[in-house]
């Protein structure tokens, strides 16, 4: 079980750093649900909220592929250690 969660986390991290690698910023948008007083049946409408920019450091891609890079390929050696090889 330990070792399906760590090589999970390690792809995730490889896979968040070839991302950080392709894209400059990221954009997140908040969407704010507005509901019609008069139908509570309705379904309620949704009006653009605050955006949020995050932009990745120059250092970040490249550091997150190689962690994430050291942490699946560690995961292949957790067998053999705990068997005493």
């Amino acid at each position: 079980m330990w070792r399906c969660l760590f090589l999970a986390l390690g792809l995730f991290t490889c896979i968040v750093g070839a991302e950080c690698l392709a894209v400059q910023k990221f954009v997140l948008k908040k969407r704010v649900a507005v509901e019609s007083p008069s139908d509570w049946r309705a379904s309620s409408e949704t009006k653009a909220g605050p955006q949020r920019e995050i932009v990745p450091y120059e250092w970040a891609p490249w550091s997150l592929m190689s962690v994430g890079a050291v942490v699946s390929l560690y995961t292949f050696t957790i067998p053999r250690r705990l068997a005493g090889k």
